[in-house]
C-alpha cells in the first residue's frame, strides 16, 4: 500500500467517533491538483465541484488556471474561511465558490467535472450512489488514490513522485 494511503488511513483512525467525516483533511500537492484537472479535461467555463475541498486549492486552481466555474464543498468551517479568504485575496469571487456544508446534501447535476479525495468506505457507500443519481451523461469524475469500486475507470494515471517523494494514483471516470 502506498505511503500516502497509509498516512490518510492513520489520520482517519485518529479521529474520535463523533468527529469522523468522509475523510480527514490531507492536502493534495499542487502538482497532483494540476494533474487531476488535466486528466479530467477541465475546460474554460465548465462547472466543476471538489468534494471535501479542504483549503480550496483545487477550486482555486480550476478557476485561476483553467478558467472554470469551480465550487468546493467543505464541512469544516475553518477550512471554508481559509478558502474564502484566499479566493477574495486572489479576486476569484466570480468563478471560485465554497459551500460550507455536507457534501452528501448538495446537487451536482450541473457538474461537468467532480474531483474526489475521500476514503474508500465513503466513496463506495455514500458518494458513488449520490453521483450515480445526479451526474449528467458525459460528466467526468477524477478520484485521487482511492477508486470507485463499482465503476470502471476510463483512464488510470500513476504518478511515481509528486515532487515531495510520494506516489499517487488518479482515476478518471465518465458517466
Amino acid at each position: 500500500m502506498r505511503r500516502v494511503c497509509l498516512l490518510a488511513l492513520l489520520a482517519y483512525a485518529q479521529l474520535t467517533a463523533q468527529d469522523q467525516k468522509l475523510a480527514p483533511y490531507y492536502p493534495t500537492p499542487e502538482t497532483i491538483v494540476e494533474k487531476m484537472l488535466q486528466l479530467g479535461g477541465l475546460k474554460a467555463g465548465e462547472k466543476m465541484f471538489d468534494l471535501g475541498s479542504g483549503d480550496g486549492r483545487i477550486v482555486i486552481m480550476a478557476a485561476q488556471k483553467f478558467h472554470a466555474d469551480a465550487t468546493g464543498v467543505e464541512l469544516a468551517a475553518d477550512l471554508c474561511k481559509q478558502s474564502l479568504d484566499k479566493i477574495r485575496k486572489l479576486g476569484l469571487e466570480k468563478t471560485a465558490h465554497i459551500v460550507n456544508g455536507d457534501l452528501l446534501k448538495q446537487n451536482y447535476s450541473s457538474a461537468d467535472l467532480v474531483t474526489v479525495y475521500l476514503l474508500p468506505d465513503s466513496i463506495d457507500a455514500k458518494v458513488q450512489p449520490l453521483l450515480d443519481k445526479q451526474l449528467k451523461k458525459g460528466a467526468r469524475v477524477v478520484a485521487h488514490d482511492f477508486e470507485f469500486k463499482n465503476w470502471t475507470p476510463e483512464k488510470v494515471e500513476n504518478v511515481a513522485d509528486d515532487g515531495e517523494g510520494r506516489s499517487h494514483t488518479l482515476f478518471l471516470y465518465r458517466k
